[in-house]
């Protein structure tokens, strides 16, 4: 047998020593027989039995198309993150028994050196001493981090995987897995379809991005929408959708010149976008985003901050540095968060959506209203603001027209679409392509417009 026996040799041993294997060369006197019980044909070629050709035919996808042993991996879709610290064993966090040591791994730095090297070059961003960190996006969507040698990471070189899904979570997902509810979702609707800045906040593997993606079908169809990140992740189902990438220095086809975030979100400015959405803001680019919105356009992005008053602390420092007079042009801010149930389950939900009203230049004090709030005792999203939204009442309403002895009746809008997401639902409209063309074919039909 080809794969039989092979003296404890792993079935990757066996089979490169096959493929390694000259059969039509005469051995020389006095060496052993080392093809003893392969069946061969007059012309040379080898038989083998179906379970031995689906072997070869397995590592050779895997190892020459796939990505080598991670392909188990990157197959299961109950996996969310696959870590290799270094020589030594792949961890991964399953989405239902969360952190786990797999049986595959590396025995030696040589092996993982020339793994990650050759995973570098097959996403086009070659890994050397002089260039040891990589971000990049494999060619299915995932995010993934590789930092390269011993010299910076002590236990020999690493990678980290953030798999995406290969469609995008709607809301109604979302909503399935109790991160917000159709209250929630409807007031995010309508303050996106009429204009308002929004950051969703948290702290990593919190589901900033998922949730920053699936509101976007609330975003008026016919808008223009351009998206900038340094790694693609965001997939945006409007037909006038710009999406914008940085370029690192020296790791693309040309001259090697860097765009940034920063950059691009200048330019961005010039290509009269309805929304723009930034992946995540963590430097400079901040300023530019915030001047964004004071000129009238509405930004959405992810942010690290596990609360309204550390997100504003971030802001105001090194190294974005954002005014404090202009941080109230940001209406939104989502804070989102991975917790634990008692049954010992991680799960992911939006903590409360807060109003940043404005500050005040004497107490240099920021105001901001909770208008939702998550109970862990019971598991609920409560409409905290329910009566006293600042932006529905002051800004929306005034957008539309509405006395200020009717203003009130803003809140019946929210209700009629939290009922329209949930009959949605029960007709099956979940999946993210579904769900945004029956929205659009709603505001179409005029069942959305808000009368006077």
């Amino acid at each position: 047998s080809l794969l039989g026996g092979g003296g404890g040799r792993s079935l990757k041993e066996r089979v490169v020593t096959f493929l390694n294997t000259d059969f039509t060369a005469k051995k020389k006197q006095g060496e052993g027989d080392d093809d003893a019980g392969i069946t061969r044909l007059s012309d040379g070629r080898i038989v083998v039995s179906q379970q031995e050709y689906s072997a070869l035919e397995y590592m050779l996808l895997r190892d020459k198309i796939g990505m080598g042993v991670l392909k188990p991996f990157l197959s299961d879709p109950y996996i969310e993150d696959i870590t290799c610290d270094g020589v030594g064993p792949i961890f991964v966090e399953h989405k239902i028994f969360s952190g786990l040591k797999s049986v595959v791994g590396f025995t030696n730095t040589h092996d993982l050196d020339i793994f990650v090297i050759k995973m570098a070059e097959r996403i086009k961003r070659p890994i050397t001493y002089r260039n040891p960190v990589v971000d990049a996006t494999l060619p299915d969507g995932s995010r993934i981090n590789i930092v390269y040698g011993t010299d910076i990471s002590r236990h020999g070189s690493n990678f980290t995987i953030r798999k995406v899904n290969e469609e995008p979570l709607s809301v109604l997902h979302l909503i399935e897995s109790n991160t917000c509810d159709y209250t929630v979702a409807a007031y995010l609707w309508i303050c996106l379809e009429f204009g308002m800045s929004l950051f969703v906040s948290g702290e990593t593997a919190s589901g900033k991005t998922t949730s920053l993606n699936a509101i976007t079908t609330f975003l008026p169809p016919e808008n223009k929408i351009v998206t900038i990140e340094d790694t693609p992740e965001l997939t945006v189902p409007h037909k006038n959708w710009t999406r914008e990438v940085a370029k690192a220095k020296g790791k693309s086809e040309g001259d090697g010149s860097e765009v940034t975030m920063f950059d691009l979100l200048k330019a961005a400015l010039r290509q009269r976008p309805n929304q723009i959405l930034v992946g995540e803001i963590r430097g400079v680019e901040g300023s530019v985003a915030f001047s964004a919105m004071q000129t009238g356009h509405p930004v959405m992005s992810t942010f690290h901050a596990a609360s309204v008053e550390k997100l504003i602390q971030r802001l105001c420092g090194d190294p974005i540095n954002i005014p404090k007079t202009h941080v109230d042009n940001l209406n939104i801010v989502i804070i989102q968060s991975a917790v634990r149930r008692p049954g010992g389950g991680t799960v992911r939900r939006m903590l409360s959506i807060n109003e940043l009203v404005g500050y005040d230049p004497q107490t240099q004090g920021f105001s901001f209203v909770e208008m939702f709030h998550w109970d862990p005792v019971t598991d609920q999203h409560v409409f905290t603001g329910n009566g006293s939204s600042f932006l529905l009442e002051n800004k929306i309403a005034t957008m539309l027209g509405i006395p200020e002895s009717k203003r009130n009746e803003i809140y019946y809008e929210v209700e009629k679409r939290a009922n329209i997401l949930k009959r949605l639902h029960n007709a099956g409209y979940i999946r993210f392509w579904d769900l945004f063309h029956m929205i659009a074919k709603i505001k179409k039909q005029g069942l959305l417009t808000i009368e006077v």
